[in-house]
């Protein structure tokens, strides 16, 4: 396989839970990405679709993997599931080490522009070229099918990347995502590290902002949100703002608030079937 070094591989649901390492033109680091490949990937010939997952901070490729149970899905609608890293790792930058929200872990899917950060933070060019180009490039997957998904950080970092690159995704859900990142603490400091002071900059790398001005192919929003979600009710996450701004820009937008439920993976494995069927309708 052309750039990439198998680490793991595990048979599940008929089909194959791998991590890969390959060293990052983006990021300038060593990465770690997880692909399921569900029993058809071994059909030959054969083109799958491929949805991407984001996890949120502190993160990486294996928590959805552990926890999500994704893969009887991805088995059962004959698609590949894609995990990336949640940042660049072992950069030796100074300060990428000091917090769980900032740094290390938590790389916010955007491109940043200060000089400290510049050179390795660009998740989000990772995420929506290098990684789909090593994706097409050594598995079954059919680069014209892809979808996008996330939880909370990763949440903002698939809608950016879907509401950023009109047409590239087919689709985009979130659980929990931090859908107005400018107006909220973790944003406001991850935004001020990667990006400078200059809050206009912010504006384009936040989901309510850009919701307000889609003009793309049509995009269904697909977004759940648990109403005992502690960084809910900490103002966080702010979903009502992305249910506005949509309605602004005539945006479709589902948001379930869904009771009881919390901002762990018990919630997102309690909901993912129905984020893989909002999916399929769109990955034909």
């Amino acid at each position: 396989m052309a750039g990439i070094t198998q680490v793991s591989s595990n048979k599940c649901f008929g089909g194959h839970q791998k991590v890969y390492s390959h060293e990052s033109e983006e990021l300038k680091c060593k990465m770690n990405f997880s692909v399921y490949l569900p029993p058809k990937a071994e059909d030959a010939g054969v083109k799958l679709p491929v949805i991407y997952w984001l996890s949120g901070l502190t993160c990486n490729e294996q928590n959805f993997i552990q926890k999500a149970g994704g893969q009887k899905l991805a088995a059962s609608h004959g698609c590949i599931i894609v995990c990336p890293d949640t940042s660049p790792r072992g950069c030796n930058i100074e300060g990428e080490e000091e917090g769980w929200d900032f740094g290390t872990g938590a790389g916010f899917y955007v491109d940043a522009t200060e000089e400290k950060w510049k050179m390795n933070y660009r998740m989000f060019s990772y995420v929506t070229k290098e990684l789909p180009l090593l994706i097409s490039s050594n598995f079954p997957a059919d680069p014209s099918l892809m979808s996008i998904m996330g939880h909370s950080m990763g949440g903002h970092g698939a809608l950016i990347c879907a509401l950023k690159n009109p047409g590239l995704y087919k689709s985009v859900s979130a659980f929990a995502p931090i859908c107005n990142p400018v107006n909220c603490p973790w944003g406001e400091k991850a935004f001020s590290g990667y990006l400078g002071s200059d809050k206009n900059l912010w504006k384009e790398w936040d989901a309510s902002c850009l919701a307000a001005t889609y003009q793309g192919p049509p995009l269904q929003i697909f977004v759940d949100q648990g109403e005992e979600d502690q960084f809910l009710k900490d103002g966080q996450l702010l979903p009502d703002n992305l249910v506005e701004s949509c309605a602004k820009a005539g945006v479709p937008i589902i948001l379930r608030k869904q009771a009881g439920y919390d901002h762990s993976y018990y919630f997102i494995a309690t909901y993912l079937e129905d984020h893989f069927t909002h999916h399929a309708k769109f990955l034909q």
